[in-house]
């Protein structure tokens, strides 16, 4: 990280056309995958340019999210829907506006801090107040096993590639009834954007990969809508069987928690806490900030909350 951070400084000095940053990683690095935290700077430096791509191409934008919400109504009724790696909202937004009904609970994540203080402005267009909205790692993410109906991503999972098999596995574990993927499909492209996937490290073996962890497959096509030409878009849905322990009606339990460890996370004043773990999270300008490196060790978090009535 700390390399990283030094490599930041100096793309701000060098560049203001932010879409380079991958690519100054790259040339600055040993490895030719992406790591963590450089999605997270890259993206951190891209907020706000999604949302001014969508009103640049709002009419591919609106088919895209038409498409996916008609997908995501063919599922039933669900009552809570995350997107994880969920940006700047415009997908999100756009496609739960276009929802045969609307679930009760709505969450997402991405690990850039800024894009999701963008999303919360851009969601507020379309009206949608019942969203969460936290900083989160999609490796690690701050939400219970089993908790959310449906769980989707929408080119998320796109730059780790080699670490298919730890998104799926993650994600699953969130998932209560299905996983929907909308992300790159190396299997429906030609040769020239084979080798720009490779190139930007990109996955390749998603659907391989959900084949050899047994999950079931309902659906597996290309989507009819692609943000880019040259970045084959995939669809993938996996349905999961619901765990009777994870029962919404007998669970109220909210599905986020602490990342690490998985246990039960509360909000006091201006930060999360987990008594069981005795971590607490910062909330920054009402953002949660749930990344497992924004753990804070506070073993006597709660002693001093007693002493103040809370």
């Amino acid at each position: 990280m700390e390399q990283d951070l030094k490599i930041l400084n100096e793309i701000k000095r060098l560049y203001s056309n932010h879409g380079n940053i991958i690519e100054y990683f790259k040339k600055n690095s040993s490895s030719q995958a992406n790591s963590t935290s450089q999605i997270m700077i890259s993206y951190d430096f891209q907020a706000g340019s999604y949302i001014q791509h969508y009103r640049d191409n709002k009419e591919l934008r609106d088919s895209f999210s038409a498409m996916l919400a008609d997908v995501l109504n063919d599922l039933g009724s669900f009552d809570s829907l995350l997107e994880a790696g969920v940006g700047e909202a415009v997908t999100l937004g756009n496609t739960v506006s276009r929802l045969n009904f609307k679930p009760q609970n709505i969450y997402g994540f991405d690990l850039a801090w800024s894009r999701i203080k963008y999303a919360q402005q851009f969601l507020s267009e379309f009206s949608i107040s019942n969203a969460s909205l936290f900083t989160g790692d999609l490796f690690c993410s701050p939400l219970r096993d089993n908790s959310v109906d449906v769980v989707y991503t929408v080119h998320s999972i796109e730059p780790n590639g080699g670490r298919e098999r730890e998104a799926l596995t993650e994600l699953y574990r969130v998932a209560r009834k299905y996983l929907v993927l909308v992300e790159p499909a190396y299997e429906f492209a030609d040769e020239p954007s084979k080798q720009r996937m490779l190139a930007h490290g990109y996955i390749t073996n998603l659907f391989e990969t959900a084949l050899q962890l047994g999950y079931e497959i309902i659906e597996h096509r290309q989507f009819e809508v692609s943000l880019n030409p040259m970045n084959p878009t995939g669809l993938i849905i996996i349905r999961k069987e619901a765990s009777e322990e994870s029962d919404p009606k007998t669970d109220e339990k909210s599905p986020i928690c602490c990342p690490i460890t998985k246990a039960s996370i509360q909000r006091i004043k201006a930060a999360f806490y987990s008594p069981e773990s005795m971590l607490a999270y910062p909330i920054l300008d009402g953002i949660p900030c749930l990344l497992p490196q924004n753990a804070i060790v506070a073993t006597h978090f709660m002693d001093f909350k007693q002493e103040e009535g809370e």
